[in-house]
């Protein structure tokens, strides 16, 4: 069973960490937090071995491809388009997957997880300037506006939206949310602080650079 494939919960287990990977479940009752070893029917009794600097760098890799659902050659080629950009590497990697239309979708409350987010973009329900584009990988740009159509009346995004408040969301400031029209539009690129993958970028960098 590929990793990608790999049920949720275990994926996080793996890590060590909580991904967020299954939405309301991550906040209200998480399995990392009731069984913190790894899965497996020896997980409980065995104890995580002392990692090498190389394994710190790899399972930082691992950790942004499991939040983002990719491959290795997909990751690659963010990795290496990010270092002709100007700029740190490691930056530009967290600025290129941040404006992936399915996060974007994710960080302005209209899915609870990557993959109900890319679920949503995979299944057409959402547009980009009336457009509707299916590919969840699709780069945001600054004026985009987003709205979701194809789903029963305007109920789910009224829950989806409410669900995101509850749990203290806020919108980053380069997005902007219309109630009225239930709109979203990209204001600008993100800046450093206002990136939502918690991962150590230069650990991602010295791992690609090292091999």
């Amino acid at each position: 069973m590929s990793n990608l494939h790999a049920p949720v919960c275990r994926r996080c287990r793996r890590e060590g960490a909580k991904l967020f990977l299954k939405g309301e479940k991550c906040f209200i009752k998480c399995v990392v937090e009731k069984r913190p070893f790894a899965p497996g029917r020896a997980g409980k009794s065995r104890t995580r071995k002392k990692t090498t600097d190389y394994g710190i760098r790899l399972r930082e890799k691992q950790k942004l491809k499991k939040m983002l659902g990719i491959n290795e050659a997909k990751m690659k080629l963010y990795y290496e388009r990010a270092q002709r950009m100007p700029g740190r590497t490691g930056e530009n990697l967290l600025k290129l997957v941040e404006m992936r239309l399915d996060n974007v979708a994710r960080r302005l409350g209209l899915a609870t997880s990557p993959r109900f987010a890319r679920q949503l973009v995979g299944h057409g329900h959402v547009l980009i300037g009336g457009r509707r584009i299916t590919v969840p990988s699709y780069e945001v740009k600054p004026g985009d506006i987003l709205e979701l159509k194809g789903l029963k009346n305007n109920f789910f995004v009224d829950l989806s939206r409410q669900n995101f408040e509850r749990r203290g969301g806020v919108l980053p400031g380069w997005l902007n949310w219309d109630s009225a029209s239930q709109k979203g539009r990209v204001l600008r690129l993100p800046e450093k602080g206002e990136l939502s993958f918690p991962i150590n970028d230069q650990y991602i960098v010295e791992f690609y650079t090292r091999r």
